[in-house]
């Protein structure tokens, strides 16, 4: 899969729920709709890591690896209970993250609370620092780093 060029920030991104420009090539958002998906490929998103469950057609599309590989996304889910993430949940995550590197991700789960955990993870495993370092989209998510987030330890 060769990188494809950041093409003009589409207008439609910034609807999708709790929507965030992490990086250059890293955005992270709640649930999207199928519509809003394909603004995701639209804007040259390459891969779509997804943290939610599939279990809950509030916060679920009923098949989002179709749509999303229909868009030529490549998906990748990583099921993440809300309340009781574990330490492999995590691994499989900075695994997906490495196998990524140098495409445009979009990484998404129901509200943006796991995802913006596991980025926390990453950027405090990555400094070399405390297992756990504050991160500046949780705080724009309101996420309140739960109980199950604060025992995750780095690999």
């Amino acid at each position: 899969m060769a990188p494809k060029q950041p093409q003009t920030p589409n207008p439609a991104l910034s609807d999708i729920h709790n929507y965030r420009q992490a990086a250059p090539d890293l955005a992270t958002s709640g649930q999207p709709s199928e519509d809003q998906l394909a603004a995701i490929a639209a804007a040259g998103y390459e891969v779509l890591i997804n943290l939610a469950l599939h279990d809950d057609p509030r916060y679920s599309l009923k098949d989002e690896a179709s749509s999303v590989q229909a868009l030529g996304i490549e998906y990748i889910h990583i099921p993440v209970q809300f309340g009781a993430p574990t330490a492999h949940d995590l691994a499989l995550f900075f695994d997906a993250m490495d196998r990524s590197r140098g495409h445009r991700i979009w990484v998404h789960c129901a509200a943006n609370m796991r995802v913006t955990a596991f980025l926390a993870s990453i950027g405090s495993c990555a400094k070399g620092g405390p297992k756990r370092a504050p991160f500046p989209l949780c705080a724009t998510c309101g996420n309140r780093m739960m109980y199950g987030y604060r025992s995750l330890r780095c690999r």
